[in-house]
């Protein structure tokens, strides 16, 4: 079988393949037209985000036996053409759903104890310690929307803090634990001093977090994002840090990146740019919450598993 490699992955997915007697095609430094002119020769694709694999480009590939996601999100691909004609498609969210978890409870702590205020000021020999005087996260209740791989194991880390851990999930029920309480969305904005968000992105979930979301919760809250830029919109989240709605903000995603997730829109930034950056109570990092050197060899030893289970001869 001719798998192409689209995208640069961990090199244990190509050994693995290889050993089984898949040939791997090294095409991650081809550009799309390049691609798809070796389209008939295509049978498995091993892509992370570098294009779209939608209806006009898959029907280019009348040979093509599966797509490997290295990665949770399937955003790209067109899953109801996959479906359709039958191509099998695989992605790999228990490679890097601990360090999705983990980096969420990093940020939520760096910015209650301002720690990269304190530190920046510390290098600078500046000593003030009441105005760096933290919160606990002991005590309060998180809110976590979506509560698939992500989302619980967000859940799991949190289980130590001793605060109250409540979820909401419109697309899965019956998941409570004994850590974990299931409630509904109408719930979670009543009681929540934190939300985390870990849901896929779709038509219903783009600004998901808007203005009106927000003015549902009966609290001021703190927001956490490290699932995808367009779940929040950048304008209302900043009228909610003026009004005192939201109390900070943790992003590893934003809504100013490009589709491959490798750089952001600079040419297209917006003015709220230089608001969003210069607000002392919000977090950013450059989306990579998954993007460990663990979870970098996990996601592809957990699709390597899964095709070789399903095509091995």
């Amino acid at each position: 079988m001719n798998v192409y490699f689209i995208d640069i992955v961990h090199e244990s997915l190509e050994a693995l393949f290889t050993e089984k007697g898949f040939n791997c095609v090294d095409s991650t430094s081809w550009s799309k037209e390049e691609f798809f002119k070796n389209s008939d020769k295509v049978e498995g694709i091993v892509i992370r985000s570098k294009f779209k694999l939608f209806d006009p480009e898959l029907s280019l590939l009348p040979n093509l036996k599966f797509i490997a996601r290295s990665g949770a999100g399937l955003e790209n691909i067109d899953l109801d053409y996959c479906n359709s004609n039958n191509i099998k498609v695989y992605n790999s969210p228990e490679g890097n759903m601990t360090a999705v978890g983990e980096h969420a409870i990093g940020m939520i702590l760096s910015l209650f104890n301002h720690l990269k205020k304190g530190d920046n000021e510390v290098k600078r020999a500046e000593w003030n310690r009441e105005n760096n005087r933290g919160l606990e996260l002991s005590g309060k209740t998180v809110g976590i929307i979506g509560y698939g791989n992500m989302g619980s194991a967000f859940a799991q880390r949190l289980s130590g803090f001793d605060c109250e851990i409540i979820a909401y999930d419109a697309y899965k029920s019956n998941f409570e634990t004994n850590n974990v309480r299931e409630v509904s969305l109408e719930e979670l904005q009543q009681k929540s001093d934190i939300i985390s968000l870990h849901i896929p992105i779709s038509e219903e979930t783009n600004y998901y977090v808007d203005s009106r979301f927000i003015n549902e919760f009966s609290k001021p809250f703190f927001l956490i994002n490290t699932a995808r830029g367009n779940h929040v919109k950048i304008s209302d989240l900043l009228a909610a840090l003026d009004s005192g709605k939201i109390l900070g903000a943790c992003l590893d995603v934003l809504e100013y990146e490009k589709f491959n997730f490798e750089t952001i829109i600079e040419e297209e930034l917006p003015e709220e740019w230089k608001d969003l950056t210069s607000r002392k109570n919000v977090l950013l990092s450059p989306h990579v919450a998954g993007w460990t050197s663990e979870s970098y060899i996990k996601l592809s030893t957990f699709l390597a598993e899964k095709i070789i289970r399903d095509w091995e001869f």
